[in-house]
């Protein structure tokens, strides 16, 4: 991390990547980085028909069942202007692909809702987020709509980062839950050389982060929900 001078902290212990806004995604051997991410990463997201809002696990009382759906391409991705087809497997195991003529109808069918699949493309779109009921929240028992990044079907940040040391302290804190990296739905996950049970990644916001010496990541702040 800067401002200090390189401090050696670990090493990267998985990449994922998620094709589709919100599903399951895969699990890579290695991935191109670009400014805006993953290359590939949230190339495509659920649209609803009756308000052109984006699908997204912010708002459970709308969308309970989006990481049941996984999503992964059908070709390796190339280019961030020609992203390949993607294939989607649905809760009841059954499989579909962007290609196919009824596509929007099988992924409307499996959510009980009309929607659309569609790819990131120039001009903005919105999602909406629920709050719960809980003290110290900016809302309560309420859903809010915010736009995404322009062209992307990203919330903020084109990068989530995890460590193992995070999953290990709450295992500790909660050991009766399950803390599976998948439910994070990071894009890389770090194994800390020091061994710490800890939530590092709060100490890395406003520093940049090393990876390799083609990468370098600006830490801008925590991640909250999903995406």
């Amino acid at each position: 991390m800067s401002n200090v001078g390189p401090v050696g902290l670990g090493s990267v212990a998985s990449l994922w990547r998620y094709p589709v806004k919100s599903m399951m995604g895969e699990e890579l051997n290695a991935a191109d980085v670009t400014e805006r991410g993953l290359l590939g990463d949230r190339a495509y997201a659920l649209v609803d028909s009756s308000d052109g809002k984006a699908a997204t696990a912010k708002n459970p009382r709308k969308w309970p069942h989006l990481f049941d759906f996984r999503a992964t391409f059908v070709e390796p991705v190339r280019s961030a202007t020609s992203v390949p087809a993607v294939r989607i497997v649905l809760p009841d195991g059954a499989t579909v692909t962007s290609d196919q003529g009824d596509v929007n109808q099988m992924l409307s069918t499996a959510l009980n809702r009309e929607v659309t699949l569609e790819a990131a493309q120039p001009g903005a779109v919105k999602a909406e987020e629920y709050w719960p009921d809980m003290e110290g929240l900016d809302h309560r028992d309420t859903v809010t709509d915010f736009p995404l990044p322009e062209g992307t079907f990203f919330d903020i940040g084109v990068v989530h980062l995890l460590t193992t040391a995070t999953l290990d302290r709450l295992r500790e804190l909660y050991p009766q839950g399950r803390f599976e990296v998948r439910r994070f739905r990071p894009n890389i996950v770090v194994q800390l050389r020091s061994g710490e049970k800890d939530f590092a990644e709060n100490a890395w916001i406003g520093h940049t982060l090393d990876i390799g010496t083609a990468v370098r990541l600006n830490i801008t702040g925590p991640r909250v929900g999903a995406a």
